[in-house]
């Protein structure tokens, strides 16, 4: 007996795709360019390893990859996506609403984001409450909230570098966004006083919200393609600092220096730990209802969370991936194919 609950018409698109299975025998995965390398690491070794072909794995970004995997079910869709953040709600509705009644969600392990500048440049030690005083719409100044007039590194902390503000962040469409709002803005926010002031100045919703509010004059600048663009920018103005991917600073150390971060430095050890502040966990998120019709699907999910590929001395370690000391249980969970449940 199946164990997926599918509507009339999500059978109906399974049963006309399993008849032609021959039209896409390769898993399709698209999503998170921070998912990204590690998926295409584990797609080649896959087809060196198994007898499916290789999977076709694309970027595009953790929201756009969601949005795609819930555009419904049968061999036109994508069966996995790639993310640095986690599903929302809004995905799953999606999702429900076009026919897509299960997902198993898999998380790979951990990333850090780092902050770094050019490797020639200057040193940082980083807060929450410098990056937010320096690119926050507004600020706290003797006690009063006022439009951000920082302008420099040392405006923002007399500590750090004499150096013009100008950062290079992941636009709002990256996985990588909502951990940077989450645990820099909305943290410096509160741990500045601002939050406070903000609330007492807006109400409770409209003054939280005002924390992820940046200033317009050219300092903060959204970056929507990958890290690559990043890293070019970078390498076109020595004085800026840019948000990475861990896993991306070490394969680039040669042109980057990296910040410490209240006082941490980023690496697979203190991420591991917890002990450095700015980390997140990445998923894929697949289509349950795909698993028997996909050649190969349940054999590429299996085989990427395997020890000897997402174990810490896998390969993906080997890249920058911090492995999951959860990992048995998403091997477990994959086995038994067990769908995520409610968002808690």
């Amino acid at each position: 007996m199946s164990r997926f609950h599918l509507t009339t018409s999500a059978l109906a698109v399974i049963a006309v795709s399993a008849t032609s299975a021959a039209a896409r025998d390769q898993v399709q995965v698209s999503g998170s360019s921070t998912v990204l390398p590690y998926a295409t690491i584990v797609a080649e070794a896959f087809g060196e390893n198994f007898d499916f072909p290789t999977p076709v794995v694309e970027g595009g970004g953790s929201g756009a990859g969601r949005k795609k995997l819930c555009e419904g079910v049968g061999e036109h869709t994508i069966d996995i996506a790639n993310s640095s953040s986690r599903i929302k709600q809004s995905d799953i509705d999606l999702c429900a609403a076009n026919g897509v009644a299960e997902i198993m969600e898999i998380r790979i392990g951990y990333d850090g984001i780092v902050f770094a500048s050019a490797n020639n440049g200057l040193d940082f030690a980083f807060t929450p409450e410098d990056w937010y005083n320096a690119l926050a719409a507004e600020v706290v100044k003797d006690g009063v909230l006022v439009a951000n007039p920082n302008k420099t590194w040392a405006d923002v902390n007399a500590a750090l570098p004499a150096q013009d503000i100008l950062a290079f962040i992941p636009g709002t469409k990256h996985g990588t966004r909502e951990v940077f709002d989450v645990e820099v803005l909305e943290a410096g926010c509160v741990g500045s006083g601002a939050e406070k002031a903000l609330v007492a100045a807006r109400g409770e919703e409209d003054g939280r919200k005002a924390c992820l509010s940046l200033r317009t004059d050219g300092v903060s600048v959204d970056i929507d393609g990958d890290y690559t663009e990043t890293l070019s920018r970078l390498a076109a103005d020595k004085n800026a600092v840019g948000v990475f991917g861990l896993s991306f600073y070490q394969n680039n150390t040669d042109k980057l220096k990296v910040a410490t971060m209240s006082g941490i430095v980023p690496s697979v050890e203190t991420i591991s730990t917890g002990e450095y502040p700015v980390s997140r966990p990445l998923f894929f998120y697949v289509k349950s209802a795909h698993l028997d019709v996909v050649p190969g699907l349940q054999e590429y999910v299996a085989f990427f969370v395997s020890d000897d590929m997402a174990g810490p001395d896998g390969p993906l370690a080997a890249y920058g991936l911090v492995s999951d000391p959860d990992l048995a249980k998403t091997q477990e969970m994959v086995a038994n194919r067990t769908p995520m449940g409610a968002l808690n």
